[in-house]
């Protein structure tokens, strides 16, 4: 078996879908930052590995058993065994995983640019590892708390966490089954439409909005996001951490 020492790792804890684990050039200085000893590497199928990267689903039996504590976290000059870890990669694209005692990836992780470049070079010559695998081979269902990666695509961490908290403000929306509000959120969204959107009922307005705010990032999603999230504490405190991060990225830049 492959294994990668001193591998520095950013670890996204329950996150279902790949987007949300961020590559090195999107990692926060206030990230917690953990270094492996030791972590072996599997060379897998295209399906296998989309299945780890985009879900939180039980890994193969078989995988878990090749990977059985045969990781190690260093910490204080100690060496600590991990239960099940390793690195996962297609041959095009690289992710780490820690089921933390489970049998699932709960804790997922990129690689520094470096070490990923070292990977793909271990894994050259070498064949896929054939691991016996029956498991979420039907489609995976999106919804509006976890969008499909379409809608993610070309966004920054910041526009990824700002479009994830205008679809929590959006979930809270359909909830209420109020006409007056959705067309009023409509509006605020597309005023042209606003003869058209007074004759909608809440179905249509809402299905009008959702698939107008569903694609990209832009200007006026994060003044809808704005608007929407005001007098709600706990919304208005991830927009605020989210500025104050495109801030210190700006001062960064001018330095």
């Amino acid at each position: 078996m492959l294994y990668l020492h001193d591998v520095w790792v950013n670890w996204f804890e329950g996150e279902e879908n790949g987007y949300n684990v961020c590559d090195f050039h999107e990692w926060r200085k206030e990230d917690g930052i953990e270094l492996l000893d030791q972590v072996p590497i599997l060379y897998i199928s295209e399906l296998l590995y989309h299945y780890i990267e985009n879900d939180l689903q039980d890994l193969p039996k078989p995988l878990l058993d090749s990977i059985y504590k045969r990781a190690y976290l260093r910490k204080n000059q100690e060496r600590i065994s991990l239960e099940y870890a390793c690195i996962v990669t297609n041959g095009k694209s690289i992710i780490v995983i820690d089921t933390m005692g489970y049998t699932l990836p709960v804790r997922k992780s990129r690689l520094i640019p470096r070490q990923e470049r070292l990977v793909y070079e271990m894994i050259e010559g070498t064949k896929q590892q054939e691991i016996s695998f029956t498991q979420g081979h039907q489609d995976k269902e999106y919804h509006i708390l976890s969008l499909p990666p379409t809608s993610m695509l070309g966004l920054t961490r910041k526009e990824r966490q700002l479009k994830q908290l205008l679809m929590m403000a959006m979930d809270q929306l359909e909830g209420t089954k109020n006409h007056e509000q959705v067309r009023y959120w409509l509006t605020e969204w597309d005023p042209s439409q606003y003869p058209a959107i007074r004759k909608m009922n809440f179905e249509e307005a809402w299905e009008t909005l959702y698939q107008g705010v569903m694609t990209g990032w832009s200007k006026p999603h994060e003044e809808l996001c704005e608007k929407m999230i005001k007098g709600q504490p706990f919304f208005e405190k991830m927009w605020e951490l989210e500025q104050d991060h495109e801030q210190y990225n700006t001062f960064k830049r001018i330095l």
